[in-house]
């Protein structure tokens, strides 16, 4: 493997860290998270975060996602300073430009695929017409064409995740994060799961930050940080596993 650095590679970083830090609580019961991290990612990578429970790596995905903002140090969003932000302006950050993807699906239990789908863009107030045609687009890119008008209950766990997925990426983000996304899957469904994060990575050119604790689900990334005690331990670029390739 080769170790990534700061400045490895010409390009310019679409998400950046410097010196971050976070800390909960204060006083005696001070917890400090993260120990000023500094982080690089340029638009398009496949990024896995992994690390022991309480290394960092969930706190540092919240402060990425702009649920969390640092207590020290500089987050950069193309090149805005996503710390400076007020909480509105971090919600339309996410609007615009973040999906999320989570261990547990959550979808809305009694509506269908379609409107689970639908659910980003009735929130940005897109029309109606503009809102069917691009759920409906969306189903169709993770495989799930002609089930739009299922509800979750109606749907294998694997489907319903790839619900979740179109959900994340209805609105064309730049960066989609997904938090443990094969976590409540068989290894057959994981593994079809991450060669759609994949091929969305290639084909669509989505930067995809991933936290997993499975090291063979990371293998699928192009890069893995390991966080150890609120710092990044080691990070190294891999040969990213084709999809279809056998696990």
């Amino acid at each position: 493997m080769k170790e990534a650095s700061a400045t490895d590679g010409e390009e310019r970083a679409l998400i950046e860290f410097q010196k971050v830090v976070k800390i909960y609580g204060q006083g005696q019961i001070a917890f400090q998270a993260l120990r000023g991290v500094d982080l690089r990612i340029a638009r398009g990578e496949f990024l896995a975060v992994m690390g022991p429970s309480g290394s960092g790596k969930s706190t540092a995905m919240n402060i990425l996602g702009c649920l969390d903002i640092p207590s020290a140090g500089a987050y950069r969003f193309q090149d805005v300073h996503v710390e400076r932000l007020d909480r509105n302006q971090r919600a339309l950050l996410r609007r615009h430009y973040l999906g999320f993807v989570f261990q547990g699906f959550n979808l809305l239990s009694r509506t269908s695929a379609q409107e689970n789908v639908e659910l980003p863009l009735l929130y940005r107030g897109e029309p109606v017409a503009q809102r069917h045609a691009a759920a409906r687009q969306a189903l169709a890119r993770v495989g799930l064409s002609g089930w739009e008008a299922h509800t979750p209950a109606e749907l294998s766990g694997g489907q319903q995740q790839r619900v979740a997925i179109a959900r994340a990426i209805v609105t064309q983000p730049l960066v989609l994060l997904a938090d443990e996304p094969t976590g409540n899957l068989d290894s057959t469904r994981s593994h079809e799961i991450m060669e759609l994060l994949v091929r969305l990575n290639r084909e669509q050119g989505i930067t995809v930050l991933m936290v997993t604790h499975e090291a063979d689900m990371a293998a699928y990334a192009r890069r893995v940080v390991h966080f150890v005690d609120g710092a990044v331990e080691s990070d190294a670029r891999q040969t990213e596993r084709e999809p279809g390739a056998c696990s």
